[in-house]
């Protein structure tokens, strides 16, 4: 049995609609999130939240068609007015969605507030997930020993609810060159991982080991992959590998002088994955096979739905 806790996480529409402004928590958390498309601004600014201390997230799509999203992180003392200056600053226009974070109770304090904005630009800047768009990163403000715990747990259970909000840029990146250290933690392994998959080419001299853990396609450093794109010039994994090679998650190998990742590097499905390696567009469900077998990706994951007779009528 895996060790991840369930949590309930209370989502409310306060408009009847998906569309426009809602509010998360998590039970037994003192934090309020409220998130809403930037053309709802105007409401969201009349909410009682927003004139309280809390951090905030300004997100849009990324202007380079990488197929990431932008992202401003920010505090204030009272974030209204913040969005309030924001809403006219031209640097913003990449912003389509708003997420406020404030705190039921009045404790968070302008130190505690500051510690969670550096926090998460480190966060997100480490992810790659994100093009962040601030200009400084702040130091964490010096707090005592109890208010730091206390504000990792706050930032924990943010982390929680913001993917479901459809911002997972501040996830916990996965990894599958580390082994398990623990009976507890084999057994988890086994239930969060699949296994482990190659791309084998020959011609191109490639070979790459890939692996899904926890919902991420995880491409293991060392991994080979073609020297340039090849593909069209015009498609958002082109800007993508770019991207990573930027990063330094793509590059020459220290000892064989091919392109090769550098490090793990998640994506959002195999195709993504496939197509850095080959670099072009590539369906990945098929150029992924277990390793050693001829079981491809998309085999491996329809034998592991449950048979339709053992279904429930």
């Amino acid at each position: 049995m895996s060790s991840h806790v369930a949590r309930s996480v209370r989502l409310h529409l306060t408009e009847g609609t998906p569309q426009g402004i809602l509010t998360a928590e998590v039970v037994n958390w003192t934090g309020h999130v409220l998130s809403a498309p930037r053309s709802k601004l105007a409401g969201l600014l009349q909410r009682p939240e927003v004139a309280k201390s809390g951090v905030y997230f300004l997100v849009g799509p990324d202007a380079d068609g990488s197929g990431r999203n932008s992202a401003y992180i920010g505090q204030s003392e009272n974030v209204g007015k913040r969005l309030a200056q924001h809403s006219r600053d031209e640097r913003k226009v990449f912003w389509e969605q708003t997420c406020i974070v404030t705190s039921k109770d009045p404790n968070l304090t302008s130190g505690h507030i500051k510690y969670i904005e550096s926090r998460l630009i480190s966060i997100s800047a480490r992810s790659g997930l994100v093009a962040l768009t601030n200009d400084t990163a702040p130091e964490a403000s010096n707090l005592p020993e109890a208010d730091i715990a206390d504000m990792e747990y706050f930032i924990s259970q943010l982390r929680l609810v913001l993917p479901l909000l459809g911002l997972g840029f501040l996830r916990e990146a996965a990894t599958i060159t580390s082994p398990p250290s623990t009976i507890s933690a084999v057994s988890e392994a086994l239930e969060n991982r699949s296994p482990v998959f190659e791309i084998s080419s020959k011609t191109h001299s490639l070979l790459a080991l890939g692996q899904e853990v926890d919902g991420q396609f995880i491409v293991q450093a060392g991994s080979a992959c073609r020297s340039a794109w090849e593909g069209s010039p015009h498609h958002n994994y082109r800007n993508l590998r770019n991207t990573l090679a930027e990063q330094g998650k793509i590059g020459q190998g220290p000892t064989t002088g091919r392109m090769v990742f550098l490090e793990d590097v998640s994506f959002t499905s195999p195709s993504a994955a496939a197509a850095m390696i080959f670099g072009r567009a590539s369906n990945g469900r098929t150029a992924w096979k277990v390793r050693g077998q001829p079981t491809t990706y998309h085999d491996w994951q329809i034998n592991s739905l449950p048979r339709t007779d053992t279904l429930e009528q």
